[in-house]
């Protein structure tokens, strides 16, 4: 099984995670099962930015972004050549090392 090593964030994994996830789950909701409370104000449909990640190793193991997700990519906060957003990248058979952004252009917050 693939591992998910979420690096440090100061509010959702202050002292990072490592966890083994299946095969084909995205990242978002792998986090989630695992209490990483990452946002996902439009419940993970690919229309927004608040889960936007960064894949900061085994980034080429992903399938590659629809022209959607990218066409969202382009609005969020802090975007790099390694973002993308969690909701749509599914886990493959490599491990991988996510960075959660500081910060998120999200509006309307129900934790907020």
């Amino acid at each position: 099984m693939p591992k998910l090593i979420f690096l440090p964030h100061e509010e959702l994994c202050p002292e990072g995670a490592v966890f083994e996830t299946e095969k084909g789950i995205s990242i978002c909701d792998a986090a989630l099962k695992n209490d990483i409370d990452i946002e996902h104000a439009c419940e993970k449909s690919c229309a927004c930015t608040t889960c936007h990640i960064y894949i900061r190793e085994g980034f080429d193991s992903l399938v590659e972004a629809t022209d959607l997700e990218e066409d969202y990519l382009d609005k969020a906060w802090g975007v790099d050549p390694d973002s993308r957003l969690s909701c749509q990248a599914l886990v493959g058979e490599h491990d991988l090392v996510i960075e959660i952004p500081k910060y998120t252009i999200n509006m309307v917050s129900e934790t907020h």
